[in-house]
């Protein structure tokens, strides 16, 4: 999939992850369309690409991906400005196990309303280009997490979610292509929080536990996720597959096959 011309939403793109998809990007050429709630560094990242990338190629929204209204207008404005869209990349997410409804409102119900209002835009039955879906997920939602219950449900249901929609995408002829992430820890804002109390809660006194999953798995640099991401972004034969991103580099993963799955009857 070549990428210059095309048009890409990221949303969480303000800062982290999603700020290192959407220079990747940029850099090969596409036009951006960063959603993020925190408005001021969504403002000096924007700033920032336009002075790198041209002011016509970057624009910014304040968008809360639990709204749907705030949600619904920036995918239109966007479509507005830019013509429409071909990439979208679902990365807000936040770990909090004490607040868990919202946990769960922006890590699995986000990427749902991201990837419907994708696929309203995107798919061709509607009129769309077609393109591709890539919805950021977690080595948590291959294998639990046990300080972090709550997020690790939210990533297994993107894991799910995800997979489900690539096979109706294919069915339906959509024409868009979605696909997963699946990195281990990054250096990020987001793994501070596994040290705060008003995060952890009930989970706070497994602290021991995150010291020693992370002296395992090893912290990832943006950089390292950002290679996947455009990996699974440019390879159009990747549809509904899955990327662990570990600190040895990435691969894909290996799921059952609905044979596998079948129950065999009693011999």
């Amino acid at each position: 999939m070549a990428l210059s011309g095309k048009v890409a939403v990221v949303t969480g793109g303000a800062q982290g992850l999603g700020k290192g998809f959407a220079e990747i990007l940029l850099k090969n050429g596409a036009k951006v369309s960063l959603f993020d709630v925190n408005e001021d560094l969504g403002k000096a990242t924007t700033a920032a690409f336009e002075k790198e990338f041209g002011t016509d190629n970057v624009l910014f929204y304040v968008c809360d991906v639990t709204s749907e209204k705030q949600f619904k207008d920036a995918f239109q404005r966007t479509v507005q400005t830019f013509g429409g869209i071909d990439i979208v990349c679902n990365n807000a997410g936040i770990i909090n196990e004490v607040d868990w409804e919202k946990t769960v409102d922006i890590n699995l119900s986000g990427v749902i309303k991201g990837t419907y209002l994708a696929m309203d835009h995107m798919k061709k039955e509607n009129g769309g280009r077609g393109g591709v879906i890539i919805n950021i997920a977690s080595l948590a939602g291959l294998g639990p997490f046990p300080t972090c219950p709550v997020y690790t449900a939210t990533k297994y249901g993107v894991v799910g979610f995800s997979r489900a929609m690539a096979m109706a995408s294919v069915a339906a002829g959509y024409g868009v292509r979605i696909n997963m992430l699946c990195p281990t820890f990054v250096r990020t804002a987001l793994l501070n929080t596994l040290k705060l109390e008003e995060q952890c809660g009930q989970f706070q006194k497994l602290l021991e536990v995150n010291k020693t999953f992370l002296e395992s798995f090893g912290i990832l640099e943006v950089s390292d996720v950002v290679k996947a991401f455009e990996n699974l972004v440019l390879d159009e034969s990747q549809n509904g597959a899955a990327v662990i991103v570990k600190t040895e580099g990435f691969h894909y993963v290996k799921f059952p096959t609905a044979e596998d799955l079948q129950i065999k009857s009693k011999q």
